[in-house]
């Protein structure tokens, strides 16, 4: 069982950066492929970020290339989410998930966090 354990958000000002960690408490993150999501108010949960689990290829939203990167660390069996120039309408619950196949489809991630809050506001 995949039990998934999001860390790192907080409130930053415009502009701001933070990074966001997901772990996974059973050690099998290896097996999967992970993915960021987030979910403002009112809004339907989106798509963020995803990496692949063998040679590591990403693939990110456009609203946020350029400005958030995807890592993992496989030793630390931790996921990451680098946000910076953070902008109010990053504003959201993120989540990290984990999938049995690279995609940026939430419908295909069947392990969720339990999500942390971003909230950037000056």
């Amino acid at each position: 069982q995949v039990q998934l354990v999001e860390s790192g958000g907080g409130k930053v000002q415009p502009g701001g950066s933070l990074r966001l960690s997901c772990a996974d408490q059973e050690r099998t993150l290896r097996n999967y492929y992970m993915g960021w999501f987030r979910q403002a108010p009112g809004k339907e949960r989106e798509f963020v970020a995803t990496i692949r689990s063998n040679d590591g290829a990403k693939d990110l939203a456009d609203s946020v290339k350029g400005r958030f990167t995807i890592s993992r660390d496989t030793v630390a069996n931790t996921v990451y989410l680098q946000m910076n120039s953070l902008k109010p309408e990053d504003t959201a619950v993120y989540y990290c998930a984990a999938s049995l196949i690279y995609t940026a489809v939430k419908e295909r991630y069947h392990y969720w966090g339990q999500g942390t809050q971003v909230t950037v506001s000056s």
